[in-house]
């Protein structure tokens, strides 16, 4: 990283743009660069440093972010009014830069609840699991009466009941694609370490049927099932609910936090509402910090697949094998055909808001998309809330869609979620506690009671990446040893249930 001034940064010694730091205005000179700027520039958008031709590549990270539309002038704004997605055609030269990092030995510990299992999880919550939309209020119906008689109160070693509730389960295939998914969702989140128990409702009549869900496994004192209908309808439901969720919570409750290894730590990594700053700021810092929780045995899960379309020849270069870097290219080649039967393309992901803070195309967003993976080699490559059985850095197939990504994460097992954001995402997800790191520091002084830790001070503070990674490590083992986060301060999660809902409806 190249560092001009306090006005304006370059990242990479061949980037023919800028990054401006704060508002410019027509006419300011940036003498570092040699640069008068033509118009007002906004913070976070970018400036160019050379004459680009019509047809020529803007480079930024050192990487191909676009082509420009139109020829663009020394000292030009560069944006959506003179640059495009291009062509563009990678080099995925698969494996070639998987060398493991170093192992750190120094055992690290936090305070978790060890599950029968095997797993650690970092909260100890009570699920009401539903299989279908049609279940959904009687599971907030079971939740108010557990808070209207303060059910917890006698049992203080659980930190709350979430109704888990959806919008499908039914009107749907019984087989394919979708059906797999939603499945595959629903017993994902039924094992999360974070649940103490599970009591799961089904109407009765559904596709996806309480039966199929639950297989071999008998009624426990971890798992309770029963569906509506043969319950005798929605009051009998609730009072059968109750006396299900005291059983379940007698044995919740006996859980303790005790030390256990910072490698039972597993985060899902998101960026939501990103801006300029994000491939600058916070998604490198989350990226120190996931090397060095992989380092310490732990894993992370980069997502989001159509947030790292053109940068994904920097992934299967990590890749520990052909076979993994062909898992990640396939999904790719399957999300260019899912977009081109629905009427889109991969380009169309920047949102409104990305683009108010700078980004222009998604191969600039996704190359400051996967500074999150750090430089860890890449283990293996998931479907959507596909349980994930291997250590280290990791990918798992997902929208951009934050709730729904981070719904596969959960399923596949992540006990902890870390969401960088630029414009000021606010939300959460139980049963996991979401860490929201600030890309900088206008944002964060605006946001300061959702956003956990600010990372703009890169930019306008002097503090290194490697500090900020580390300060956020710290916080990762405090976060997981029960000290809240903001979203949770808040009263976040309880809507972010979102599965990936893929194929016909019916």
């Amino acid at each position: 990283m190249i560092i001009g001034s306090k006005q304006a940064i370059r990242l990479h010694a061949n980037d023919n743009v800028i990054i401006a730091l704060s508002d410019l205005s027509q006419g300011s000179k940036l003498n570092e660069f040699d640069v008068t700027l033509l118009s007002y520039v906004p913070r976070g958008h970018k400036v160019a440093v050379k004459e680009i031709a019509k047809g020529d590549n803007v480079i930024r990270y050192g990487q191909i972010i676009g082509q420009a539309t139109q020829s663009i002038a020394l000292g030009e704004h560069v944006h959506v009014q003179n640059m495009g997605m291009g062509e563009h055609l990678q080099d995925y030269a698969f494996s070639q830069n998987s060398d493991p990092l170093l192992p750190i030995l120094t055992p690290r510990t936090f305070n978790g609840y060890h599950r029968d299992n095997g797993k650690v999880g970092t909260r100890n919550y009570l699920g009401i699991l539903t299989s279908v939309n049609c279940a959904g209020s009687v599971a907030r119906f079971i939740e108010e009466a557990a808070n209207k008689v303060d059910f917890l109160k006698n049992y203080p070693n659980i930190d709350g009941i979430v109704p888990i509730v959806h919008s499908t389960g039914c009107g749907m295939s019984g087989q394919g694609e979708g059906y797999q998914t939603l499945h595959r969702t629903l017993t994902g989140y039924a094992k999360n370490p974070n649940f103490g128990g599970i009591l799961l409702v089904g109407l009765g009549c559904e596709v996806l049927q309480v039966s199929s869900l639950v297989g071999n496994q008998e009624p426990g004192a971890a798992f309770r099932y029963m569906t509506i209908q043969s319950e005798g309808g929605t009051r009998k439901t609730i009072e059968k609910g109750l006396q299900e969720l005291h059983i379940l919570a007698k044995e919740a409750n006996k859980a303790m936090r005790t030390p256990a290894s910072v490698s039972e730590i597993m985060v899902g990594m998101q960026c939501g509402g990103s801006d300029g700053y994000s491939g600058i700021t916070a998604n490198p810092a989350l990226g120190y910090a996931s090397d060095l929780l992989v380092r310490h045995g732990g894993t992370t899960i980069l997502s989001e697949t159509s947030e790292v379309y053109g940068a994904e020849h920097l992934l299967t270069r990590r890749a520990v094998t052909k076979d993994v870097a062909q898992k990640l290219i396939d999904r790719i080649h399957w999300w260019e055909d899912y977009c081109a039967r629905n009427g889109g393309e991969m380009d169309n992901n920047p949102s409104p808001g990305n683009k108010s803070g700078g980004l222009t195309t998604i191969l600039e967003k996704s190359l400051g998309a996967v500074a999150k993976g750090g430089s860890a080699p890449l283990t293996d490559v998931y479907l959507f809330g596909e349980t994930i059985d291997k250590k280290g850095f990791v990918f798992m197939d997902s929208p951009g869609f934050d709730p729904c990504s981070v719904t596969g994460q959960v399923a596949s097992g992540a006990n902890m979620i870390i969401f960088t954001t630029g414009r000021g995402s606010v939300s959460g997800y139980k049963p996991t506690p979401c860490i929201k790191l600030a890309t900088n520091t206008e944002m964060y002084s605006r946001l300061q009671e959702d956003m956990d830790l600010n990372c703009g001070d890169i930019v306008t503070g002097g503090v290194s990446i490697e500090e900020k990674g580390a300060e956020l490590f710290e916080l990762i083992i405090r976060i997981a040893s029960g000290e809240e986060t903001k979203s949770e301060a808040l009263g976040f999660g309880g809507a972010e249930f979102v599965p990936w809902q893929i194929g016909a409806v019916m």
